[in-house]
C-alpha cells in the first residue's frame, strides 16, 4: 500500500470532510412532502395532487416527493387545516370556508351569490386579485399555492323539492364547520347543523339531518343522492379550494425549489379543471338516471335578498367590502 505523507494525508481528509458534508446536504434537503385531501382516491384534486407530485419528482431528480393522503386518512379538513398550520402536514387541499377560520380573505371568496359564473370567478382567480389573496396566507401560517375549481353548490335535501325559499323553513341542513355557512343557511330560513364532510352520509341515512348543500360530484361520488332525492340548482356559492403548503416546509425550500413548487401547483390547477368538468358532467348524468328530481327554474332573486345581512355585516370590515367591490367590477 502507498504510504502517504502528513501533507497528502491532510488533503485526503478536507476532500473527505468536504464530500461527506456535501452527501449530508443533499439527503438533508431531499424529503417527502404530505398532502392531505378528504376526497376519493380518483376524485380530480387527488389527481391534481398526484399530478403535481410527478412534476415535483420530475424537476428535482426524485430529491422530493409528494405522497397524498386522500379520503380523511389525516383527518377531517378542519383538523388537516389546523396540523398544516403547525407544520405537521406539510400540503393540504381544502375549501376556502374551512380555512376562512384562518385566512380572512377567504371568507369573502365564500359569500354566497358572489361570483355570477364560473367564468367570473376563473377569471377573477386567475387574475391579480387572485394572486394578491394566495399572498396573504404568510402571516397565518401558510403559504398559498394555487385555486382548484369546485363547481356551484346547491341545496338537497330527502323530504320534499326545494322551489322557493319557503320550503326550505325548518328543514336541517348540514354546512361545513364555518360560522359564515351557518349564517347563511339560517338567512334562507333553514337550521344550519355544522358537521364533518365523512359523518353527511350518516346524518342523511339516519334523518339526524334533512338535507345539505354541495356540488354535483361530491353529491354523487359521496352516495348523498341515495338518501337525498330533491336537488335545486340555487348555486349559492361558486367558492373555490385552495392548495397551501405549510410556512414550515414551504422555508426548508430553497428557492429554485420554491420556484418548481409553485409552476407545479399552477400546472396541476389546470389539470384539475380539465378533470372536473368531466366528472361534473358525469355525476349529474348519475343523479338523473338515479331519479333524482331536479329544480333547475327557480327564482333566485328572494335567495339573494335573504343574503343582505350577511353582506351588511361583510361591509363593516373595510379590506372585505374593497375586495368584494372588486370582485364584482371583474368582467
Amino acid at each position: 500500500m502507498p504510504v502517504l505523507n502528513r501533507a497528502e494525508l491532510s488533503r485526503t481528509g478536507v476532500i473527505f470532510v468536504a464530500l461527506l458534508l456535501a452527501i449530508c446536504a443533499t439527503s438533508a434537503a431531499a424529503r417527502e412532502f404530505r398532502a392531505a385531501d378528504t376526497q376519493t382516491e380518483d376524485y380530480p384534486t387527488v389527481q391534481a395532487l398526484r399530478y403535481m407530485g410527478a412534476l415535483i419528482a420530475e424537476r428535482t431528480g426524485g430529491r422530493h416527493e409528494i405522497k397524498v393522503f386522500h379520503s380523511r386518512q389525516l383527518g377531517e379538513e378542519k383538523e388537516t387545516i389546523e396540523q398544516t398550520r403547525a407544520g405537521a402536514i406539510d400540503l393540504n387541499r381544502t375549501n376556502v370556508a374551512l380555512i376562512g377560520n384562518f385566512v380572512p380573505a377567504m371568507n369573502v371568496l365564500a359569500m354566497p351569490f358572489l361570483f355570477r359564473s364560473i367564468e367570473h370567478m376563473q377569471k377573477v382567480l386567475d387574475g391579480p386579485i387572485g394572486s394578491e389573496i394566495l399572498n396573504s396566507f404568510e402571516p397565518y401560517g401558510f403559504v398559498g399555492l394555487c385555486f382548484y375549481d369546485s363547481g356551484a353548490r346547491s341545496l338537497y335535501n330527502g323530504v320534499h323539492p326545494v322551489t322557493t325559499i319557503a320550503d326550505l323553513k325548518g328543514l336541517r341542513i348540514r354546512v361545513q364547520q364555518s360560522e359564515l355557512m351557518s349564517q347563511m343557511v339560517r338567512a334562507l330560513g333553514a337550521e344550519p347543523v355544522e358537521m364533518p364532510y365523512g359523518q353527511v352520509l350518516t346524518g342523511l341515512a339516519n334523518h339526524l339531518i334533512d338535507g345539505a348543500e354541495n356540488n354535483w360530484p361530491s353529491f354523487v361520488t359521496t352516495d348523498h343522492y341515495r338518501h337525498a332525492g330533491h336537488y335545486t340548482l340555487t348555486e349559492h356559492t361558486m367558492s373555490p379550494e385552495v392548495l397551501v403548503i405549510s410556512l414550515k416546509a414551504w422555508r426548508s425550500l430553497s428557492a429554485e425549489d420554491q420556484t418548481f413548487f409553485r409552476e407545479a401547483a399552477a400546472r396541476s390547477s389546470r389539470f384539475m379543471r380539465e378533470k372536473w368538468r368531466d366528472l361534473e358532467e358525469q355525476s349529474q348524468r348519475k343523479a338523473e338516471a338515479a331519479g333524482v328530481s331536479i329544480v333547475r327554474d327557480i327564482d333566485r332573486k328572494p335567495f339573494e335578498d335573504a343574503m343582505a345581512p350577511i353582506y351588511a355585516k361583510a361591509a363593516q370590515d373595510p379590506a372585505a367590502a374593497a375586495l368584494i367591490e372588486r370582485i364584482r367590477k371583474v368582467e
